[in-house]
């Protein structure tokens, strides 16, 4: 049988879960409130690539009578959730912190705030970056006599799919120090693999963006660069189970 002492800790950990769940929830709502009335706006300035691209009398339209409305709201929703990273991923860090020891949480450190970094900086390269050159290709490619009229709800899907991807790739070298830091792999198997991770790169950049060579390109070449960061930074951070053997060990001389 389970004693209430077992329990505790448990019932413990999952009151600390909601408490951190709770607060992050109402610190998206709060920021969304306060962005709500300038929805079009938004909506406007995340559009601002393609509708400075459109040929002269064209313009986006809705096929859909509610989505004027619903669009600008659900892309305010993302921009409150992504303004809210910072606390989202503390909160995060809060709840796991004290299961890591002293030196773990010096490591830490540094990846939250770098991985929050380049996040934000994926999306700024694709918003300033990719979209002017994607959209001012593709909006040239169009047969003649063909009119350019992009749906509203269609373009949000399409960028936040690009800001999503662009986002997430430029983690690589937080994955990469990760990665050489539980022990999976080291600097130098990936360094003996680099045309692999390379051809790998422009195969992910294929994937996940529109079929023209400049968005793929754009995409793996940061890829490729951000995969040396990582490389070079993983150098820093030695094997968990290393450090781990080693902090028992100063422990142990300390008693």
């Amino acid at each position: 049988m389970t004693s209430v002492d077992d329990t505790q800790p448990l019932i413990t950990h999952l009151v600390e879960l909601r408490n951190r769940l709770l607060r992050s929830i109402i610190f998206v709502a709060v920021v969304f409130v306060a962005l709500v009335y300038f929805s079009n706006e938004i909506y406007n300035f995340v559009a601002a690539p393609l509708t400075t691209n459109l040929p002269n009398g064209s313009s986006m339209i809705a096929t859909n009578i509610a989505t004027p409305f619903f669009t600008p709201i659900k892309l305010t929703g993302v921009v409150a959730i992504f303004i809210s990273v910072p606390f989202l991923l503390y909160q995060i860090w809060a709840f796991v912190a004290p299961a890591l020891y002293q030196h773990e949480k010096r490591l830490i450190y540094p990846l939250l705030f770098s991985s929050t970094l380049l996040f934000y900086l994926g999306v700024a390269f694709a918003y300033y970056v990719v979209f002017p050159l994607v959209f001012s290709f593709l909006t040239k490619t169009a047969p003649e006599g063909v009119a350019i009229a992009t749906d509203i709800s269609s373009y949000l899907d399409f960028v936040l799919t690009l800001f999503l991807a662009f986002g997430v790739c430029f983690e690589v070298p937080v994955a990469i120090i990760l990665l050489c830091w539980t022990g999976v792999t080291t600097p130098e198997d990936l360094k003996a693999k680099r045309p692999y991770i390379i051809v790998g790169a422009f195969f992910i950049g294929m994937l996940l963006t529109p079929p023209d060579v400049f968005s793929q390109t754009l995409l793996a070449i940061p890829m490729c660069l951000l995969f040396e960061v990582g490389v070079f930074f993983a150098r820093f951070y030695r094997p968990r189970e290393e450090d781990e053997a080693t902090q028992d060990e100063n422990n142990t001389a300390n008693h």
